[in-house]
């Protein structure tokens, strides 16, 4: 049976820094929630590429905006915008960087174990 718990992103169980940002990781339920902080200026393929070592973000994501404005790329071509309150979905292959000068915030359900993973 399983039990229940409880956790927070005060004491997450791993982070992970790269220019302008960090993924703070927490481990629960069997699963892996990520807290993305991404700072005005930062973009994926110039602040995670050298990381990921791919063309385009292959990490999919499933994610809920708290704060920031975030411009999003798909490699199909489509873009869009999205901000606090949304919930995007991203499938692998995507660029994305921070609109404005209000550092992005979201959480992520799928994605962020390996993300900007060394």
């Amino acid at each position: 049976m399983a039990s229940a718990e409880r956790k927070e992103f005060k004491s997450p169980d791993e982070e992970r820094t790269f220019e302008k940002g960090k993924v703070e990781l927490i481990k629960i339920g069997g699963g892996v929630v990520g807290r993305l902080t991404l700072q005005p200026g930062w973009r994926w393929s110039e602040h995670v590429k050298p990381v990921a070592k791919t063309e385009w973000c292959e990490a999919p994501h499933f994610q809920y905006h708290l704060s920031g404005r975030l411009h999003v790329k798909m490699s199909d071509g489509k873009e869009f915008e999205v901000g606090p309150g949304e919930v995007t979905t991203l499938p692998q292959g995507h660029d994305a960087w921070v609109v404005g000068k209000e550092p992005v915030i979201l959480i992520d359900w799928a994605g962020a174990s390996n993300y900007a993973k060394r």
